[in-house]
């Protein structure tokens, strides 16, 4: 499996090296579109070198069932992807903090509500006011963007 995940960063890499330089007025002096794949390319690698250096020296023992929440997640994985498409990625990125939070054990509604809305208009702020790259058109980017 580690190796399987090499080939992936390696073959994402690759792709994003394919990327053209985006025109200034698009990205400003913000990233270019390969940097960031090549970036948590480079970072899934390194945390990859990580955790099959502690499974050499620590080896797991007998597994034991997948829990439901790894199922659920991926199912939430899966309409993440249809709120994107169809909606908004903010939206999505609500969406799916709040349920993962919930379906994680979070009790605390109010927290889940809170980190749901906190961390996506993080990301959307930093991304747009930092690293000066726009998000996809949805129905919540449209009101931020105008």
């Amino acid at each position: 499996m580690p190796g399987l995940i090499y080939a992936f960063c390696i073959v994402i890499s690759l792709l994003a090296m394919t990327f053209e330089k985006a025109p200034d007025i698009f990205v400003g002096k913000g990233m270019q579109p390969r940097s960031f794949p090549l970036f948590l390319m480079v970072l899934v690698a390194i945390l990859n070198t990580i955790l099959l250096r502690q499974t050499f020296r620590n080896p797991p023992g007998k597994r034991n069932a997948v829990p439901y929440q790894t199922w659920l997640t991926m199912a939430l994985m899966v309409l993440f992807f249809l709120i994107t498409t169809y909606a908004d990625m903010i939206l999505a990125l609500m969406v799916i903090i709040f349920s993962m939070a919930l379906l994680w054990g979070e009790r605390r509604i109010w927290l889940a509500l809170l980190l749901a809305v906190v961390t996506p208009t993080t990301i959307l702020l930093f991304f747009d006011l930092v690293l000066e790259v726009r998000f996809p058109r949805g129905w919540i980017t449209n009101l931020y963007y105008k």
